[in-house]
């Protein structure tokens, strides 16, 4: 399992802030749940750790058990005494990447499945998924392009969130899962046929909708006589703490539209002579020490309450405790409530499972998956999120009708228990696991002998790699090369190769052309060969790796009409990859060139490099990929490579926890790196700049 933001813990400080809500209390509860049956020996939920005295220790430790089956480990990227909002974490992920491969390979145990959740887990996912050769699951939870479309629709810029939130980045992250991934998890069916059904891709994947469940243990109705433990509380908010209250459970975030139900219960006199406000936002004590758009919808909302007067009318407590929320539900339900979830868009909606199963109605956005909860619960109404005479109307149906809210109370019990519970949940969950492990078990039997074939005993003494792209980085200047070898003596432990998109027989011509000993291993072909040694012994695992759905006629066939776009000779291409010359007065969208190759079905990535040419490769081939394989199988962790290059076929062998260098002499292309960590830009060309890298980086000293 991988849930990287938020604060992941056993016991979650839910509403702490915007990353910390439902999303980490439904992976909590889907592993509980998992770890439950037989099938399953164990799971692990991989998060990012971090030290930061603003939030509790257990995010510093690296292992927390949640059973005997079930642990949460923490791995380091990023700042490690920062804790990060989700919108800040796209800039680590790759480090999150190389932490994962190198516990895994601590560990010595490859896991049978990834299962990501989010977008920002999907793009660990699939790296994880390519590098290891074993299936991908994933479960969305909210998707960019709905909430996109929703914040526009409430008037904000296109700029702006596009700025805020990532969206750019993120769809196209998402587009790349549904590509990729053997199964997609949804809530509802609205999810997979209206949510993702925005995406290009959304056809690529199989979905499965298995609805997640609520804690039936926790979320109950009240008995009959019972009291509340949260009269103390209210009365210090309520003139009248024991009418009836509409209850709002949600984190002050304006997508959740909190400040639409304010307005809406304050413009309605009848309303406020009839209900309560009960707002439960999660935790706070100052309001300036609140993340800036959380402040700023608390902000919105307290000049909402001036502004309509409603002191005495509605509760808004700084403070509760996780056992305290399923109090809130029951108060509700004892006095004749209501519950409301008013967001602009609502994936799932698990507040809404928690009111049903307490026996309080609800009022709930039409956009998500509410509309399926209240097909099989019928426990109340959906209101368009925008319209505030809806959600007024809505509240009044309810309010004014016993009969009615009677018969919407006992519907949801019912439908809670029939159709939301978590251990149907896994049941239908690992029924689908069995399904893709039964029709991909040959190709999962293949890659576990891959990732523990001979090549890892190719350098047994190795404690360092140094690998340099060979134009224009590791020859280029003689001086700057003698140097560099002369290094490479004085390190024996460092193995040294090489990684280029020529093929091996040209590699070797050029590093013999400038007096270069055979390395220890080459990397050709952009990252689609690996040889090892003065034998020249071809890693025999790598193709097999590597051909999962690729077809290399399939791709010529494909891009065989693109305007501008040329086959290279015939001595540059090989099996796993198509070479082409583009004209840079024309050059192909490479959007274009995805969309034709995944309508054959063809997993591939597109690489420009030098502004004239492109090479077409397998979804699982490329320089970084084949490095980061290497490192797996010898047991070395990333941070003991170095990488060196100069053009945009280079980019993905720098990042994560590998030292990358780019040489003074780079690409335009590779600019973009600049803000990434761990790739030093040196100031030196040729081989000179990967001299100033080693010492940069105080490389195997």
């Amino acid at each position: 399992m991988l849930s990287i933001h938020g604060r992941v813990c056993a016991n979650p400080e839910l509403g702490a802030d915007a990353d910390t809500g439902g999303q980490i209390a439904y992976v909590l509860e889907e592993m509980q749940a998992l770890a439950r049956d037989p099938r399953v020996q164990r799971i692990d939920l991989l998060t990012r750790l971090f030290d930061d005295a603003e939030t509790r220790p257990i995010h510093a430790d690296r292992r927390e058990r949640l059973g005997d089956k079930a642990q949460i480990v923490r791995l380091r990227a990023g700042p490690a005494r920062k804790y990060l909002a989700k919108e800040r974490l796209w800039d680590y992920l790759d480090s999150f990447v190389d932490a994962a491969l190198q516990f895994l390979r601590h560990e010595a145990a490859i896991p049978d499945l990834i299962h990501s959740h989010y977008a920002d887990a999907g793009y660990v996912g699939i790296r994880l998924s390519r590098l290891l050769g074993i299936p991908l699951l994933h479960t969305g939870h909210s998707l960019g392009r709905d909430k996109r479309q929703r914040l526009l629709a409430a008037g904000r810029n296109a700029d702006s969130i596009d700025r805020q939130f990532h969206f750019p980045h993120r769809i196209a992250v998402e587009e790349a899962i549904l590509d990729e991934a053997s199964l997609v998890i949804a809530s509802t069916r609205q999810e997979v046929e209206e949510q993702y059904g925005l995406y290009d891709h959304a056809d690529a994947p199989r979905f499965a909708v298995i609805p997640p469940g609520v804690d039936l243990h926790r979320f109950s109705a009240p008995k009959r006589g019972q009291s509340s433990p949260l009269l103390p509380t209210l009365q210090r908010f309520l003139e009248r703490p024991r009418q009836a209250p509409i209850l709002a459970i949600a984190r002050p975030d304006e997508r959740k539209n909190l400040i639409r139900l304010v307005e809406a219960y304050g413009a309605a006199p009848d309303l406020r002579a009839q209900f309560n406000l009960i707002l439960l936002m999660g935790q706070r004590d100052q309001i300036q020490d609140l993340p800036r758009s959380a402040a700023k919808v608390t902000r919105q909302l307290l000049y909402a309450i001036d502004g309509y007067d409603l002191y005495g009318q509605i509760a808004i407590p700084k403070h509760h405790e996780p056992d305290e929320v399923p109090e809130y539900y029951r108060f509700a339900a004892m006095h004749r409530g209501v519950f409301v979830n008013a967001a602009l868009t609502e994936p799932f909606g698990l507040t809404l499972l928690e009111a049903a199963a307490s026996g309080v109605p609800v009022v709930a956005t039409q956009y998500g998956g509410p509309r399926d909860i209240l097909r099989f619960c019928r426990n109340g109404i959906l209101v368009d999120p925008l319209c505030r005479e809806d959600i007024q109307q809505a509240i009044r149906q309810l309010g004014n009708n016993r009969k009615f809210w009677l018969k919407a109370s006992r519907a949801g019990l019912q439908g809670v228990r029939r159709v939301y519970t978590w251990d149907a949940h896994a049941g239908r969950y690992l029924t689908e696991i069995e399904k893709i492990l039964r029709r991909q078990r040959k190709q999962l039997r293949r890659e576990r002998l891959v990732h523990h074939g001979a090549g890892r005993r190719v350098l047994p003494l190795a404690t360092h790699l140094l690998i340099s792209d060979i134009d224009n980085t590791l020859v280029g200047d003689p001086a700057g090369l003698e140097e560099l070898l002369l290094w490479l003596d004085k390190h024996p432990k460092v193995a040294f190769g090489v990684a280029t998109g020529r093929n091996l027989r040209q590699s070797m011509e050029v590093l013999r052309d400038h007096h270069v000993p055979d390395p220890d291993f080459y990397i050709t072909d952009v990252g689609t060969r690996i040889t090892y040694g003065k034998n020249l012994r071809e890693d025999p695992d790598w193709p097999v790796h590597l051909r999962h759905r690729w077809w290399r006629d399939g791709v010529t066939q494909a891009l065989s009409d693109i305007p501008g776009l040329r086959l290279q000779e015939k001595f540059t291409q090989s099996e796993f990859k198509v070479s082409y010359y583009f004209d840079p007065k024309r050059p192909p969208a490479v959007t274009e060139l995805h969309d034709r190759l995944r309508h054959r079905q063809i997993a591939a990535h597109v690489v420009q490099s030098h502004g004239r040419y492109l090479d077409v490769l397998p979804a699982r081939a490329s320089k970084g990929h084949a490095i980061r394989f290497l490192a797996f199988r010898w047991g070395l962790p990333l941070q003991s490579v170095l990488t060196a290059g100069d053009s945009g076929n280079d980019a993905d062998m720098m990042g994560g926890e590998i030292c990358g260098v780019v040489v003074g002499n780079h690409s335009p292309e590779l600019r973009r790196l600049r803000q990434k960590p761990h790739i030093y830009f040196a100031d030196a060309f040729y081989a000179w700049g990967i001299m100033e890298g080693i010492q940069h980086y105080a490389f195997a000293q």
